[in-house]
């Protein structure tokens, strides 16, 4: 407790060291929000469907897990409004529309639940499930629970004659996605807790 009180002293006695702080959160906070656009830009849309297979929802469950709630929710937030601008964020697609009019869409569900997925799985990284594997899979899968709720809601009602079964193969590749990412987030973990 002692070491608490004296890093507390130390942090207030130098606003220099708050400035840094508050810089390195909005720097972590702008490469997860890079990194999910970049993450979109990796797209496979198959033949009759709308919505694309991206890397996306693996970055948006990672900012949650190294970032932590709120951090990993702004850094979706940001890149949800750098979409709706009309920034090249979104992932390509050949049928749904681009910039703020993507959130009318079909896709529109997962895209505003991103905050929400990176809120839950960093609420379960702060708590400590992610300094070991079996627990990030936890927290990114309580994440991607979180944003398939919000998608297949929001698909469902814009979606005439969506069904459930219908998004069980971007789960199943959102899970492996998981399962392989998930190693990385101790370690990552570490690195951006400096």
């Amino acid at each position: 407790m002692s070491n608490l009180r004296a890093a507390a002293s130390a942090t207030a006695a130098r606003p220099d060291a708050r400035l840094a702080s508050a810089g390195a959160a909005a720097g972590a906070v702008l490469f997860a929000t890079a990194l999910t656009g970049a993450a979109s830009q990796v797209s496979v849309t198959l033949p009759g469907t709308m919505i694309p297979f991206t890397l996306q929802p693996v970055a948006v469950l990672l900012a949650g897990a190294v970032l932590g709630a709120r951090l990993g929710a702004a850094s979706q937030a940001l890149y949800l409004a750098a979409g709706i601008v009309g920034a090249s964020m979104f992932a390509w697609s050949p049928v749904l529309l681009p910039g703020a009019a993507r959130l009318l869409g079909p896709t529109g569900g997962f895209l505003m639940a991103f905050p929400v997925a990176a809120f839950v799985t960093g609420l379960l990284s702060e708590r400590g499930f992610t300094r070991r594997y079996a627990g990030a899979v936890v927290a990114m899968l309580a994440g991607a629970a979180a944003l398939y709720a919000g998608g297949i809601a929001w698909a469902m009602v814009t979606l005439p004659g969506a069904s459930f079964a219908a998004f069980l193969p971007y789960a199943a590749a959102d899970a492996v996605k998981v399962l392989l990412t998930a190693a990385a987030v101790p370690a990552l973990r570490r690195v951006f807790a400096r």
